[in-house]
């Protein structure tokens, strides 16, 4: 006798393999919910962890140890798998729209997509800078260089980072190690190598406290990190020179450089900004307390892509991780029909910062640093701890 099958009565879609759809997408295979079609649609396959990415940089870290494999997560989950970039949503129908012209129904959709840098308004960055994301190819760019100058260490290179925020002071950090680890085995003189490091501000690191700003500034200078400081590049363009760049900076001030790696503020795609979504100025979905947009109840949004009206957080993995509990608590509650809940994400976090020498900085204060912080000076325990954090983090998305 043919057994009888549950039937789906509703379909849910969640877009981009972040940080909260991860847990979000082991909570579902963990705790499923019957007659519910499950669909993750991802870009890449696999998606890396932020937290782990600088040790990757820097050489500590494998390619698999740092990314998560979306196949085997979503085969735990009973899911489909759509490898495949969106470009436009269609929310009057209900249904996403994806580069390769296929169209996916949903009755609930969940967007943790992450951000992109704004590159738009600085002349030649989008044509000559390496984006931080999409992570896949800032990485590809990074092996062709750490390839390049392994094969000729006798030549000097020169680096430019646009941003200094915590992403680009990590990224300067764990180039510099992984760099001169290969020109120091190479027997080369470490002065080939020059990283320029380029803020806006006068600042790095605006959003944490002054005690944590100080001492990684310390720590660049002391390694040999060239800080622009009050510098805003508004131009880029190649020398006649290959592999050459020129970056002009507001003041007159001019750097060439080989490679240029952009890391600036955060901002969100164009297919975003023009879905109908309600959201923020930058075009990040604005959400209410239960990661609800405030204009399409349907939808819900969480990591960078996500601003919480009531609780406006940094751009930061921390606060991901932590949605994707409450995330996946009311996708599931819409899905039943039944009340939301609402979440209120911590104002006390701590944040461990690597110093590229396998040492950590551990801060421990409030939401853009507004109200103190605890700091503790670099130390090799405080990078066995966040090393212990994030092995432990990856592991949950472990499958044999």
């Amino acid at each position: 006798m043919q057994q009888n099958k549950q039937p789906i009565v509703k379909k849910l879609v969640l877009i981009g393999g972040g940080h909260s759809h991860a847990i979000v997408m082991k909570m579902f295979g963990t705790k499923p919910l019957p007659g519910v079609d499950l669909t993750l649609i991802s870009a890449a396959s696999k998606t890396a962890y932020s937290g782990m990415l600088p040790g990757h940089i820097a050489g500590f870290y494998s390619h698999d140890e740092c990314h998560i494999d979306l196949q085997p997560l979503t085969n735990f989950a009973q899911a489909q798998l759509c490898i495949d970039t969106v470009v436009a949503l269609d929310l009057k129908n209900n249904k996403v729209l994806c580069a390769s012209g296929l169209a996916v129904d949903f009755d609930v959709l969940s967007i943790d997509i992450g951000s992109t840098p704004a590159t738009i308004s600085v002349s030649g960055a989008a044509e000559y800078a390496i984006a931080a994301k999409p992570v896949s190819q800032l990485l590809e760019h990074w092996r062709e260089l750490v390839e390049a100058v392994g094969k000729n260490p006798h030549e000097p290179i020169s680096i430019a980072i646009a941003g200094g925020g915590a992403g680009g002071v990590e990224l300067a950090l764990s180039m510099r190690s992984r760099l001169h680890q290969i020109l120091h085995q190479a027997q080369q003189p470490i002065q080939n190598l020059e990283i320029h490091l380029f803020q806006r501000g006068q600042e790095l690191m605006p959003n944490y406290h002054q005690s944590v700003r100080h001492q990684l500034q310390q720590i660049l200078t002391e390694q040999g990190i060239k800080l622009h400081l009050g510098e805003t590049v508004c131009k880029i363009a190649p020398k006649e020179t290959k592999e050459v760049f020129e970056i002009k900076c507001e003041s007159g001030l001019k750097v060439e450089c080989n490679k240029i790696f952009w890391v600036t503020q955060a901002s969100a795609p164009n297919w975003l900004k023009t879905s109908g979504l309600g959201t923020n100025e930058p075009g990040f979905i604005l959400v209410e307390d239960t990661l609800q947009s405030q204009t399409h109840p349907q939808v819900f949004a969480s990591g960078d892509i996500a601003t919480m009206v009531n609780h406006p957080r940094p751009k930061a993995g921390v606060f991901a991780v932590r949605q994707g509990k409450p995330l996946f608590e009311n996708l599931q509650r819409i899905l039943l029909g039944k009340s939301l809940k609402p979440y209120k994400p911590q104002k006390q976090y701590l944040s461990l910062i690597g110093t590229g020498d396998k040492r950590a900085i551990s801060a421990t204060g409030y939401a853009y640093a507004t109200r103190g912080s605890f700091t503790l000076a670099p130390h090799k325990l405080l990078w066995r701890y966040k090393d212990c954090i994030d092995r432990r983090f990856m592991e949950r998305f472990r499958f044999e």
